[in-house]
């Protein structure tokens, strides 16, 4: 479909399926295990049910072998269109930082689990890259208030340099997912350490992390942080940076920034832009995450049946299905009616609707400057492949808002139809999603 536009729009993938997957948190265990089990499961009536056994130890070979195949029919899409179609790939979000923190977890700590991600990452980087050089990819790095710890982020470069691959990075991902605000850019990463510029704008911080010595108070010095520590760490890797602002446009609506899961009160943040605060550093903006799309079930699903991915992080005060009068959420990944009308109420899609950093949305700009393409053979470390583009949109959101904006009204719903405009990523979180016709499919 992107392959149709004239010119071909640049399509971004995020791949999200490792042997184990997600293994700090229950909401978004995949389909891919290093070891399973299974246990009768009443959905109705009593069904037999196959689940990863995250507690199981082991060499995740048949795991891995699985990954692997689903790598490869990747790779054979991106051969049959990366050099017409420009395309940004997000490797394995909630992977690697979870070997950086939560080691104490047994589901992240085991062999089994710290082998599926450091294998299967590594062949996943190195096998798209020699296939398809001119895909560009970034790895996931978290957000400030994960890794933005000094110790832990020289843990993160330690685990990243093991793997070998950053010689076929362009950069890293921040913020998948999450809610951590944008900010403003302080003149070093370290600035707000300390109580050094408590009046600077730089260093506001809602979630309070300077106090407890995380530097990374918001992601544009996060982004500073992950470019001197690997700058530093890994001789000749300059790494670049997006920052996924699908729902980030609000910075303060939690009580603990800990919370994750299906926040009350957030909004979305800007559109996609490469009018970024520092473009020598940070690519772009761009919604990775769909907004709209749950992150983890209530206890109680919708239908009234007890949800067998219940995780207790999404019921926390801050998550949306705990308050009076909310709906139960739905399972991760699928379509939160509720939450989308409230990010859309909430929403600050420019920076004249209240963020603090500055931001265009690229295919306003890209049309106003007349900006030619960038040559697709260009290799993809060297260049910034969101400039010059104009951007994909995934035609199963605008479908998934369209059912929202039916029922919205007034200012929320005018949003809901901008919103429909807006690029945004997709997601390759099952094998079924690679192969096949339609536009539900990667093909």
């Amino acid at each position: 479909d992107a392959a149709a536009k004239s010119p071909p729009q640049l399509v971004t993938f995020i791949v999200y399926n490792l042997p184990n997957r997600d293994c700090h948190a229950k909401a978004s265990s995949g389909e891919i295990c290093c070891n399973k089990e299974t246990h009768w499961q009443w959905n109705g009536k009593w069904e037999l049910e196959t689940k990863c056994d995250y507690s199981a130890g082991g060499t995740c070979a048949d795991g891995l072998a699985e990954y692997r195949e689903f790598i490869d029919d990747i790779v054979s899409v991106l051969q049959k269109y990366a050099s017409s179609v420009p395309t940004v790939l997000v490797i394995e979000p909630d992977s690697l930082p979870n070997l950086s923190t939560n080691m104490a977890d047994p589901r992240c700590g085991n062999s089994a689990t710290q082998t599926a991600y450091k294998q299967g990452v590594a062949y996943a980087v190195k096998t798209i890259a020699t296939a398809a050089p001119e895909v560009a990819i970034y790895l996931d790095a978290g957000h400030g208030g994960w890794l933005g710890w000094k110790n832990n982020m020289q843990d993160y470069v330690a685990t990243i340099r093991s793997l070998g691959v950053t010689q076929h990075l362009r950069g890293f991902a921040t913020n998948v997912a999450g809610y951590q605000p944008l900010g403003t850019m302080c003149p070093t990463y370290d600035w707000c350490l300390n109580n050094a510029h408590p009046e600077d704008p730089c260093c506001a911080d809602p979630c309070h992390l300077t106090s407890e010595w995380d530097p990374s108070q918001n992601e544009h010095n996060y982004a500073l942080h992950l470019r001197k520590a690997f700058s530093e760490g890994i001789a000749g890797f300059v790494p670049h940076v997006i920052i996924d602002t699908g729902r980030n446009g609000v910075v303060d609506m939690r009580h603990d920034c800990k919370n994750w899961c299906n926040i009350r009160g957030a909004g979305v943040g800007l559109k996609p832009t490469t009018e970024t605060a520092d473009p020598e550093i940070i690519d772009a903006y761009f919604w990775l995450k769909t907004p709209g799309e749950s992150d983890g079930c209530s206890q109680t699903l919708p239908d009234g049946m007890q949800c067998p991915r219940y995780d207790a992080d999404c019921g926390s005060g801050d998550s949306l299905g705990t308050g009076p009068n909310e709906p139960p959420a739905p399972e991760a990944g699928q379509w939160y009616d509720y939450q989308i009308k409230q990010l859309a109420a909430n929403a600050r899609l420019s920076p004249s609707s209240g963020v603090e950093s500055a931001g265009t949305n690229i295919i306003e700009l890209n049309s106003a400057v007349g900006m030619s393409i960038v040559n697709t053979t260009l290799h993809a470390l060297s260049v910034n492949p969101f400039v010059g583009r104009s951007f994909y949109v995934n035609p199963v959101y605008s479908k998934e808002l369209g059912l929202s904006i039916s029922s919205a009204e007034g200012q929320t719903k005018a949003t809901l139809e901008e919103m429909q405009d807006v690029p945004s990523a997709y997601w390759l979180d099952k094998k079924a999603k690679i192969l096949g016709e339609g536009t539900g499919t990667m093909e």
